[in-house]
């Protein structure tokens, strides 16, 4: 803990899913939210009872530098406050087990499964649009005409509330396409 600007201000904030009045969810998103940007930053370590991936994708998302799970020994618990105070992330072994798994899932998902509101056709254009393919080319990878094209483009664009190609490029390639 420190005193900065007249406030106490904690260094690493131990924080368990469930709290009186909100969610450790809620609470890490608005300790992240109101904290100064840089090393002065609290950084928040979930301690929980819980070790499913949904609970410790929801704390990462909300800005948690790591996930231990309750009844870990006490010397790993101090490792971890320890390396989460001094900026690195730490998760206890169950948890870092099942995020690999986690994410090996994710990346062999199927695309479908990224971008539910896309059509076949569109998911077909945003996988070119994602290779670096113009529209013209992709009219004539797809045989269509490119205001058909242009049409999909738009389509993605509203869907996936891109402004660009490049943003449409960079989802389309976080969730395995354009390979």
């Amino acid at each position: 803990m420190a005193l900065r600007d007249g406030h106490v201000v904690a260094d690493v904030v131990l924080m368990d899913l469930l709290l009186p009045g909100c969610s450790g969810i809620e609470a890490t998103r608005a300790i992240v939210a109101d904290a100064p940007v840089g090393p002065d930053a609290p950084r928040v370590l979930f301690i929980s009872g819980s070790a499913e991936d949904d609970a410790v994708v929801a704390a990462l998302r909300a800005g948690a530098r790591g996930y231990m799970v309750k009844g870990a020994p006490g010397e790993e618990l101090v490792r971890g406050v320890r390396t989460v105070a001094q900026g690195g992330a730490v998760f206890s072994a169950a948890v870092a087990d099942r995020l690999g798994r986690y994410f090996s899932a994710v990346h062999e998902m199927p695309f479908r499964a990224a971008f539910p509101d896309l059509t076949e056709r569109e998911r077909e254009v945003l996988d070119l649009v994602a290779r670096g393919l113009s529209n013209r080319r992709i009219a004539r990878e797809l045989v269509l005409s490119e205001k058909t094209v242009r049409n999909h483009v738009s389509r993605v664009f509203a869907k996936l509330r891109v402004a660009d190609r490049v943003e449409a490029a960079i989802r389309a390639r976080d969730a395995g396409l354009g390979g």
